[in-house]
């Protein structure tokens, strides 16, 4: 099923952000950072988060550190509703 893509307005992510603490716009992009045990269990969750990603069309940019921390972003305007 395809997702709406209609653009969020700024009140729209602000109301977002109040409803997923933890998350932080930044430049024009919503970011969480996670920290894990280790480099395997923070694996795990990137591809949970991909296989999640997958099955809702919507891809969030994925960084992942050595240091065990992945952080998600995606456009502000273009969070899944």
């Amino acid at each position: 099923m395809a997702r709406d893509r209609t653009k969020l307005s700024d009140t729209e992510v602000q109301a977002w952000l109040r409803k997923n603490p933890g998350w932080a716009l930044e430049g024009g992009m919503i970011r969480r950072t996670f920290a894990f045990k280790d480099f395997v269990e923070a694996m795990a969750f990137v591809n949970k988060v991909a296989e999640a990603a997958e099955a809702a069309d919507h891809h969030p940019d994925i960084d992942i550190r050595y240091s065990k921390d992945v952080a998600l972003a995606e456009r502000a305007d273009t969070v899944a509703r």
